[in-house]
């Protein structure tokens, strides 16, 4: 009876033991599964790199923006700057004031000899200037103007019958024409006096200067 109690122990304790190790076997299992999933995630992770490096691409790419935008704005000030500072220029280059042509500055000059106007014809005659009087004289600024200021004779009239005006490029003009005078000379003589002339005028800072004239006198 012993006998049989003990090997039912003995039978129950090997049954244990082989259920012990049975149930032991999955959890042994499970680890090589834990350990390849923990292996694949490590495995997976740098797959999260290619999103970290869209990061300085997309830097790069509002950086470049940025520079984009500033390097237009920086042109569009520079041309607003051009634009601006071309503005003073245009304006010191237009005229104040309305200016004589060379024509209305021949008639005034011929309307200042009754009234003696010597500033008017100062302000027309170059100061190199150049030509023949009407007594056969080569004359300068200085002698055409004494000239002009030591006659004391008294007029009736003076005007110029005919002019003619031709432009030789942007600078230069070219007027020939015909003058007469009226009146009584200073030793009380009347005089009817006609002359032919040649002016050459140039344009210099915006104003028109006489720099050379010939006059002949025909008549009178």
């Amino acid at each position: 009876m012993k006998i049989i109690i003990s090997f039912l122990a003995t039978t129950f304790l090997a049954a244990m033991t082989f259920a012990q190790e049975e149930s032991a076997s999955p959890a042994e299992s499970t680890a090589p599964a834990t350990e390849e999933k923990a292996s694949a995630t490590v495995q997976e992770t740098p797959a999260s790199k290619p999103a970290e490096a869209t990061a300085p691409a997309a830097e790069k790419k509002a950086e470049a923006a940025t520079s984009s935008k500033a390097a237009a704005t920086a042109a569009e000030k520079k041309e607003a700057t051009t634009s601006t500072s071309a503005k003073p220029a245009t304006a010191a280059a237009a005229p104040s004031g309305k200016k004589m042509s060379v024509k209305e500055m021949e008639e005034k000059w011929e309307a200042s000899v009754p009234s003696h106007d010597f500033s008017t014809v100062q302000g027309f005659v170059a100061s190199d200037f150049v030509g023949v009087s009407s007594q056969g004289k080569f004359t300068d600024r200085a002698s055409m103007l004494a000239e002009f200021k030591k006659d004391k004779d008294t007029y009736k009239s003076a005007k110029n019958e005919k002019l003619n005006v031709k432009a030789f490029g942007a600078n230069v003009m070219v007027v020939t024409g015909r003058a007469r005078e009226k009146g009584t000379s200073k030793d009380g003589k009347g005089f009817d006096r006609t002359f032919l002339f040649t002016d050459t005028w140039m344009l210099r800072g915006g104003q028109w200067q006489c720099v050379a004239s010939h006059v002949t006198k025909i008549k009178g």
